[in-house]
């Protein structure tokens, strides 16, 4: 009786080998979904590396023209200075 049970349930597990063509278009356009969702996703991740590194070029020249603006400002300061003497 064991046997005839095991029989019953491993047949309950088996595949069919015919697979309806419904099926693999499904598979194939979620693959092809999937593919095209991974390359815009890389793309999008491309554009803020780029943008990043912009960011990072302003960062280093705004710091460039706030420590030129420190120096204009001490050389009024001394033109200023010298003029009031």
């Amino acid at each position: 009786m064991e046997a005839e049970a095991y029989t019953k349930k491993q047949a309950a597990w088996a595949l069919d080998r015919r697979v309806p063509l419904a099926v693999i278009l499904t598979i194939a356009m979620q693959t092809g979904a999937a593919l095209l969702w991974a390359g815009a996703a890389a793309e999008r991740l491309t554009a803020l590396e780029v943008r990043t590194e912009r960011i990072g070029e302003l960062v280093e020249r705004t710091a460039r023209l706030e420590e030129q603006t420190k120096a204009a400002n001490a050389s009024l300061a001394r033109i200023e200075e010298r003029l009031g003497r």
